[in-house]
């Protein structure tokens, strides 16, 4: 039982933008870029074994966004030609994120984690797990225009990308990873009328999407004894701004239906509603619950805190809960409002906590 967790994308330095500008530009070779990559993941592992939490992950420095591993390993994509979401903050300020869209076959070109993983593992004996986009979220890829040529239907299209990821899960465990972490913030995005609005247009039903999406993620995870399997869910993360609000009411099939063993879930601020719906979580689940702000510089309160997972415990028992930021702290490679040393602090409060509440001590081991 991991009591404190992060959920995976870490702020990337200010050398590592540069230098994929670089790359793109072909000012440096694949081998100079791989070495810069590398050291940014290094500082990555240092970040967070120093603060504390039980697991770590590679920070997703390699990729341009959480979702960058499948359209970098895939070929099919249009990178920027997809449904455009607009994301906003609490003073109404927007920005349109341009997302990919499949306007090809998929065919996959190299495995999508199997080097960010293989790479970690051998930076540390830290507990480490590789984070994955969910069939769910990459629906939304999926524009019965553009995408028709490729495929007909968004079934056609979600049953060769339901075999990439089954494949490459299938990849990462034979290659020793023990804890894989599905990303699936579209399930939110159900939440949203403007947004289930948008799904329509693009062909896809939103009410058959949550079945179909409970499925293909079932499908995706499979069965295999003694792996941990986590489902992350936010209301979108992009530059400290979200897409969507609501509790997870109306989602609660996911709990219930899903093989998931861990529920990564956001809960920092009053968008993500009260913990009644943890209820329907199944008894042998574990909640994370997301109470640190990845989005915003100020540092919570310990207290506060505590007293929030004292009050998640009256829906979940304790022995069920664990604590994490709410989201990744660099979605999209921009990252979020804070800085380097707001994260950090933000990692030792999750870990410190954690410890206090639990009372398990992380062990002493360093990267």
């Amino acid at each position: 039982m991991y009591r404190s967790d992060v959920v995976g994308s870490l702020l990337r330095p200010a050398y590592l933008k540069d230098a994929r500008d670089q790359y793109a530009s072909n000012q440096l070779t694949d081998a100079a870029f791989k070495r810069i990559e590398d050291r940014a993941v290094d500082e990555a592992v240092d970040l967070q074994a120093r603060s504390g939490v039980e697991v770590l992950t590679d920070g997703e420095v390699r990729r341009y966004a959480f979702y960058g591993h499948l359209i970098d390993a895939v070929e099919g994509f249009d990178k920027f030609g997809g449904w455009a979401i607009p994301f906003r903050n609490e003073k109404g300020e927007e920005l349109v994120l341009p997302r990919p869209v499949v306007v090809s076959r998929l065919r996959r070109k190299r495995p999508l984690c199997a080097e960010e993983f293989t790479y970690l593992r051998a930076r540390t004996k830290h507990p480490a797990k590789t984070t994955m986009i969910s069939a769910q979220q990459a629906a939304a890829y999926y524009d019965k225009t553009k995408s028709a040529g490729a495929y007909p239907t968004v079934d056609a299209y979600l049953a060769d990308l339901v075999q990439i990821l089954r494949d490459e899960v299938d990849e990462l465990i034979r290659l020793g990873c023990t804890y894989i972490q599905i990303d699936s913030p579209q399930y939110t995005a159900l939440l949203d009328p403007q947004l289930r609005e948008g799904y329509r247009q693009r062909g896809n039903d939103p009410d058959r999407l949550l079945d179909l999406s409970i499925e293909m993620d079932n499908a995706v995870i499979g069965e295999h004894p003694g792996i941990i399997f986590g489902l992350h869910l936010c209301r979108g993360n992009n530059q400290s701004k979200f897409y969507a609000a609501g509790d997870y009411g109306p989602i609660t099939k996911v709990f219930r239906k899903t093989h998931f063993h861990r529920f990564l879930l956001e809960y920092d601020d009053e968008r993500s509603g009260g913990f009644e719906p943890l209820r329907q979580v199944p008894d042998d689940r574990t909640v994370v619950l997301g109470l640190v702000s990845s989005k915003k510089a100020a540092l919570e309160s310990k207290d506060e805190l505590k007293h929030r997972v004292e009050q998640a415990s009256a829906f979940v028992p304790l022995e069920r809960l664990a604590l994490s930021p709410q989201c990744g702290f660099a979605s999209t490679i921009e990252g979020n409002l804070l800085s380097m040393a707001d994260q950090e602090a933000k990692l030792r409060l999750v870990a410190e906590t954690a410890r206090e509440v639990w009372g398990k001590p992380v062990p002493a081991v360093h990267a």
